[in-house]
Protein backbone atom coordinates (compact mmCIF):
# COMPACT_ATOMS: atom_id res chain seq x y z
CA UNK A 1 0.00 0.00 0.00
CA UNK A 2 2.60 2.54 1.42
CA UNK A 3 3.84 1.66 -2.47
CA UNK A 4 1.26 3.22 -4.30
CA UNK A 5 0.76 5.79 -2.07
CA UNK A 6 4.68 7.08 -3.40
CA UNK A 7 4.09 6.18 -6.78
CA UNK A 8 0.89 8.03 -6.83
CA UNK A 9 2.58 11.55 -5.41
CA UNK A 10 6.42 10.84 -7.33
CA UNK A 11 4.54 13.22 -9.96
CA UNK A 12 3.69 15.83 -7.34
CA UNK A 13 7.43 15.62 -6.01
CA UNK A 14 8.48 19.44 -8.94
CA UNK A 15 5.45 21.10 -7.30
CA UNK A 16 5.99 20.07 -3.86
CA UNK A 17 9.72 21.31 -4.02
CA UNK A 18 8.87 24.37 -5.83
CA UNK A 19 7.22 25.16 -2.47
CA UNK A 20 10.40 25.96 -0.81
CA UNK A 21 11.57 28.95 -0.46
CA UNK A 22 14.19 30.33 -3.09
CA UNK A 23 17.61 30.19 -1.26
CA UNK A 24 19.66 33.21 -0.10
CA UNK A 25 22.05 32.78 -3.12
CA UNK A 26 19.10 33.27 -5.63
CA UNK A 27 17.73 36.04 -3.66
CA UNK A 28 21.11 37.97 -4.25
CA UNK A 29 21.38 36.79 -8.12
CA UNK A 30 18.11 38.54 -8.65
CA UNK A 31 18.86 41.61 -6.25
CA UNK A 32 21.33 41.80 -8.85
CA UNK A 33 19.68 41.26 -11.77
CA UNK A 34 17.12 43.79 -10.49
CA UNK A 35 20.32 46.49 -10.34
CA UNK A 36 22.13 45.56 -13.62
CA UNK A 37 20.80 48.30 -15.34
CA UNK A 38 18.25 51.40 -15.18
CA UNK A 39 15.11 49.44 -17.08
CA UNK A 40 15.59 45.68 -16.44
CA UNK A 41 12.59 43.28 -17.87
CA UNK A 42 11.65 39.78 -17.15
CA UNK A 43 9.71 38.15 -19.69
CA UNK A 44 8.72 35.40 -21.88
CA UNK A 45 11.05 35.07 -24.67
CA UNK A 46 13.28 38.47 -25.66
CA UNK A 47 12.55 41.91 -27.19
CA UNK A 48 13.29 40.68 -30.71
CA UNK A 49 10.69 37.55 -30.52
CA UNK A 50 8.23 38.22 -27.14
CA UNK A 51 6.33 34.79 -27.04
CA UNK A 52 3.06 36.61 -25.16
CA UNK A 53 1.42 39.30 -26.06
CA UNK A 54 1.85 40.61 -22.56
CA UNK A 55 5.69 40.58 -22.83
CA UNK A 56 5.18 42.32 -26.43
CA UNK A 57 3.00 45.17 -25.46
CA UNK A 58 5.45 46.14 -22.67
CA UNK A 59 8.33 45.92 -25.16
CA UNK A 60 6.29 47.71 -27.69
CA UNK A 61 5.89 50.78 -24.71
CA UNK A 62 9.51 51.04 -24.29
CA UNK A 63 10.09 50.94 -27.90
CA UNK A 64 7.42 54.01 -28.05
CA UNK A 65 9.80 55.87 -25.70
CA UNK A 66 12.75 55.15 -27.18
CA UNK A 67 14.58 52.84 -23.77
CA UNK A 68 16.94 50.48 -24.11
CA UNK A 69 17.03 48.07 -21.31
CA UNK A 70 18.15 44.49 -20.00
CA UNK A 71 15.50 41.29 -20.87
CA UNK A 72 15.48 38.42 -18.77
CA UNK A 73 13.71 35.27 -20.72
CA UNK A 74 12.03 33.47 -18.02
CA UNK A 75 11.14 31.00 -20.57
CA UNK A 76 15.12 29.33 -20.62
CA UNK A 77 14.58 29.44 -17.07
CA UNK A 78 11.54 27.76 -14.91
CA UNK A 79 13.89 28.32 -11.54
CA UNK A 80 14.38 31.70 -12.67
CA UNK A 81 10.34 32.15 -13.83
CA UNK A 82 9.01 30.85 -10.39
CA UNK A 83 11.57 33.10 -8.38
CA UNK A 84 10.68 36.17 -9.91
CA UNK A 85 7.16 35.68 -8.66
CA UNK A 86 8.49 35.25 -5.15
CA UNK A 87 11.05 38.00 -5.24
CA UNK A 88 8.39 40.63 -6.42
CA UNK A 89 5.17 38.95 -4.53
CA UNK A 90 4.12 39.70 -7.92
CA UNK A 91 2.12 36.25 -9.86
CA UNK A 92 2.63 37.31 -13.67
CA UNK A 93 5.40 37.62 -15.93
CA UNK A 94 6.24 40.11 -17.16
CA UNK A 95 7.90 42.07 -14.56
CA UNK A 96 9.19 45.52 -14.84
CA UNK A 97 11.86 46.82 -12.58
CA UNK A 98 13.45 50.63 -12.75
CA UNK A 99 15.83 52.00 -11.21
CA UNK A 100 16.23 48.36 -9.09
CA UNK A 101 12.55 49.21 -7.93
CA UNK A 102 9.42 46.97 -9.47
CA UNK A 103 7.31 48.88 -10.99
CA UNK A 104 4.69 46.48 -12.60
CA UNK A 105 3.13 43.96 -15.06
CA UNK A 106 2.01 44.55 -18.34
CA UNK A 107 -1.61 46.20 -17.04
CA UNK A 108 0.39 48.67 -14.88
CA UNK A 109 3.01 49.65 -17.60
CA UNK A 110 0.08 50.39 -20.23
CA UNK A 111 -1.62 52.39 -17.82
CA UNK A 112 1.82 54.52 -16.66
CA UNK A 113 2.35 54.77 -20.44
CA UNK A 114 -1.34 56.06 -20.69
CA UNK A 115 -1.53 59.07 -18.12
CA UNK A 116 2.01 59.70 -18.89
CA UNK A 117 3.32 58.56 -15.36
CA UNK A 118 5.87 56.40 -17.14
CA UNK A 119 7.85 59.30 -18.35
CA UNK A 120 7.82 60.61 -14.98
CA UNK A 121 9.23 57.37 -13.15
CA UNK A 122 11.81 56.93 -16.03
CA UNK A 123 13.19 60.95 -15.81
CA UNK A 124 13.52 60.34 -11.68
CA UNK A 125 15.64 56.82 -12.95
CA UNK A 126 17.61 59.12 -15.36
CA UNK A 127 16.29 57.86 -18.21
CA UNK A 128 15.31 60.24 -21.31
CA UNK A 129 12.21 59.13 -22.69
CA UNK A 130 11.35 59.95 -26.60
CA UNK A 131 7.64 59.79 -26.62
Amino acid sequence: MLNNIVRRMKPLAPTLTRCLAMTAEQRTDLEKRVKEDKVVVFMKGVPESPMCGFSNAVVKIFEIHGVDFTAHNVLDDEELRQNIKEFSDWPTIPQVYIDGEFVGGCDIMIQMHQDGELINILEKAGVKSLA
